[in-house]
């Protein structure tokens, strides 16, 4: 790899912007001064959509980055010699891109999750082992200066061996309902939430608990989206409402009001950057809470054992009047603890600046949680780092970057979470990964 490397993104999206892609561009991102200017230059963009592109290159001072289709990848990678190639498009195709670039030899830095499904995620893991390029997903939330802290206080000691964890995370009605409005409300598109959302904390737990995932039980369902919701705003007689009404009675527009999260009409819709989506999401073409289309859950409760013995209770749902999370880490010698969180207006949830240290036999410490501004909790500007410039010996030592083979098992126990909701089994999580998984 050159000091300077060539990049290729595919996939113009919000996240492949602000993460990514802004750390290679001159005059970075609109709003986001957290993004550093990193070693290495975006030559190439393989989107679907032509005109997003268009608007994009339109915005940067002697660009110099070509435009792609999606069926043109090869072509991307003879004309513009990329070194490595970003990959920011929905769920269902990282696969492709991804097995196509390590057959060319080319490192892939992926957003996560790895893949939709846990015999994509196998294919990719054997497909590495056969390339001179590696894989790179950017599970983000290990950079999180405060579970940084949590890593470190169970790598020194604080609690012991680590016996299991309790997660329970809340996505708020804005941020939650965002997701059943975007092209991850499908199974085929994202995996279904548990793939796309839920793989971040079950990389999180492997890499606290530093053990991989053995089986899976779990329950789930949909209670506040898709056709059936009770929250569905309905006439007199009972049938549904539809365009403005339907956005005038709706409760979670109601709640949003304001924020600019939902669109206001029919009239297409604009991401960072003043980006419109005009294949995504066109003109025209409604997109409600209460699509016939939606079939993924939105909420779940799982109990996931690993292979050392250790255990981890999660649930989470897409529908709560606040988004954070209750972390706990049960060890032989005592138990850590910590709150985040913010209520709907912003405010922080009480608890969310401390890191409760509680061993069996000893003072309880209240410890002040680590925080950096930027994206993700300040997760993001510390992987870009890592990324671009390389990790430091401190992220070696904390293991920050997931492994290819981790990144697979957050499919994979993902994949495990709705089959178990699904079919009332307990899943055995490397029989999805079988055979390329020992």
């Amino acid at each position: 790899m050159t000091d300077h490397p060539r990049y290729a993104l595919c996939g113009l999206s919000n996240r492949a912007i602000g993460t990514f892609v802004g750390a290679l561009l001159d005059a970075g991102v609109p709003g986001r001064p957290d993004v550093d200017r990193a070693p290495g230059a975006l030559v190439a963009i393989l989107d679907a959509d032509r005109d997003r592109v268009g608007q994009f290159l339109a915005q940067q001072e002697n660009p110099g980055i070509a435009a792609y289709g999606p069926d043109e990848f090869d072509r991307m990678i003879t004309e513009a010699r990329p070194d490595r190639v970003i990959i920011a498009t929905p769920d269902h195709s990282h696969a492709g891109y991804a097995l196509t670039a390590l057959a060319h030899g080319l490192d892939v830095i992926m957003e996560k999750p790895m893949t939709a499904t846990a015999a994509d995620a196998a294919r990719l893991l054997a497909a590495e082992q056969e390339s001179a390029g590696s894989v790179t997903v950017t599970h983000n939330v290990r950079y999180t200066p405060r579970l940084q802290q949590v890593k470190r206080l169970i790598m020194d000691g604080a609690i012991g061996r680590v016996l299991g964890a309790t997660l329970d995370y809340h996505v708020d009605t804005r941020h939650g309902a965002s997701y059943f409005l975007r092209w991850n409300r499908t199974r085929a598109a994202s995996g279904g939430l548990s793939v796309h959302k839920s793989c971040h904390h079950l990389d999180l737990i492997d890499w606290l608990v530093d053990d991989l995932p053995a089986t899976v039980f779990a329950r789930g369902g949909r209670a506040f989206y898709g056709p059936d919701s009770p929250h569905r705003p309905r006439d007199e007689h009972g049938a549904p409402l539809t365009g403005d009404r339907l956005r005038a009675a709706d409760p979670y527009q109601r709640a949003q009001q304001g924020s600019g999260t939902f669109p206001d009409d029919d009239h297409g819709r604009t991401g960072l950057a003043g980006l419109s989506y005009p294949v995504q999401y066109p003109d025209g073409r409604p997109f409600t809470l209460y699509d016939d289309e939606i079939d993924i859950e939105d909420h779940y409760t799982a109990m996931i054992g690993y292979r050392g013995g250790a255990t981890l209770a999660y649930t989470i749902d897409f529908s709560s009047p606040w988004e954070g999370y209750r972390l706990g880490v049960t060890g032989s010698h005592g138990r850590i603890e910590l709150d985040y969180g913010h209520d709907r207006d912003g405010s922080p949830r009480p608890g969310t600046d401390q890191v409760i240290v509680d061993p069996l036999f000893g003072e309880r410490q209240w410890l002040e949680a680590a925080a950096t501004q930027g994206g993700h909790d300040g997760a993001d500007a510390i992987m870009r780092r890592d990324l671009f410039v390389g990790p430091t010996e401190e992220s070696r030592r904390l293991g920050l970057a997931a492994t290819t083979e981790q990144a697979a098992y957050a499919v994979a126990a993902g994949e495990a979470i709705w089959r178990s909701a699904r079919t009332g089994s307990v899943i055995n999580v490397t029989d999805l990964l079988s055979p390329h998984v020992p």
